[in-house]
């Protein structure tokens, strides 16, 4: 029996989630999986975003700043546990996409990028400036959440890095679930058809302004806890998390691997991820080797790496 896209997606994340630990050398690998779970579920939400909806956003990592310091000030100062502080932290990250986005997803091309743009530098300049409440650009910590205590007490005695690869990478499963399910849904069909063109999208009915605001509420809920995944996992942050390079490298993450596929952008931000502990050799040439690699890319595999790759190997079959 042949499997559906969705559920070969899911079987060959699951697979890469549980068998890569085989080839750990030392626990520094799981921090590093762990990352790439985190980058992948903010980049999964831009795959909703710019696959699925055609727009862009340029600011994003400012929702991950969001709710990267909801867990880390609203235990401080108002005793939520940081568990619940990250669950607020999505939530007023949805509700600020909804306010922001209703103008701004107006605009079209290179002013919706400056406008995002300048979205994410305002959170990033507010936690910088605000030092009295956020520590200012050294940032501040994060108290623990717990959640290892919670594993211990279910019988998993886990290492802090492999308790955070494990669940980081169950998040990464339930985000990338729900981008599938949508991308089958009525939404995820009116969403696609507004990205070919929202003039036809309009013609036939589609509610191009409403669409388009959920695409960004939805995106803007998965790099809220992306950010608080990242900052219960490392127990501190900085500004740095909200900063407009990061938002930057997300888009570029989700356009390497593939930005209409849930699996190809999660590969991009695998390839991203590493590709800096593996250059480590080149610190030099880092940066000027990624720019190659990303222009290659980009003129030969236009569609992104791994869509490229399948239409490859079927033209073979």
């Amino acid at each position: 029996m042949r499997l559906s896209a969705k559920s070969a997606t899911l079987l060959a994340l699951l697979a890469l989630i549980t068998l890569s630990p085989i080839f750990f050398p030392s626990s520094f690998y799981y921090r590093v999986g762990s990352l790439i779970f985190i980058n992948g579920l903010a980049v999964t939400g831009m795959v909703i975003l710019i696959g699925y909806a055609g727009q862009i956003s340029l600011g994003h990592a400012g929702f991950a700043g969001i709710g990267a310091y909801a867990c880390a000030l609203m235990p401080v100062h108002w005793g939520i546990p940081p568990v619940f502080a990250a669950i607020l932290g999505a939530v007023i990250s949805g509700v600020l996409a909804w306010l922001v986005g209703r103008p701004i997803l107006r605009l079209k091309g290179y002013y919706l990028g400056v406008a995002t743009l300048g979205f994410g530098v305002l959170v990033f300049m507010v936690l910088t400036n605000e030092a009295a409440l956020t520590g200012g650009p050294d940032g501040t910590a994060v108290p623990d959440a717990g959640l290892r205590d919670l594993a211990k007490m279910a019988g998993l005695k886990l290492k802090s890095s492999e308790f955070w690869y494990w669940f980081c990478g169950l998040f990464l499963l339930a985000g990338a679930w729900l981008a599938l399910n949508l991308h089958d849904s009525p939404t995820g069909r009116a969403l696609r058809a507004l990205h070919g063109s929202e003039v036809a999208a309009r013609t036939v009915g589609v509610d191009v302004a409403r669409y388009k605001l959920q695409a960004f509420v939805i995106s803007a809920v998965y790099a809220s806890v992306a950010g608080s995944l990242a900052a219960m996992q490392n127990q501190f942050v900085t500004p740095d998390v909200a900063g407009y390079m990061h938002s930057i490298e997300w888009v570029t993450m989700a356009v390497l691997g593939g930005a209409h596929s849930v699996l190809g952008a999660i590969l991009g931000a695998g390839i991203l991820t590493l590709l800096p502990q593996v250059l480590t050799a080149f610190a030099e040439y880092e940066h000027i080797l990624l720019g190659l690699i990303m222009m290659l890319v980009m003129i030969f595999m236009r569609d992104g790496l791994l869509p490229s790759l399948l239409r490859l190997i079927r033209g073979k079959e």
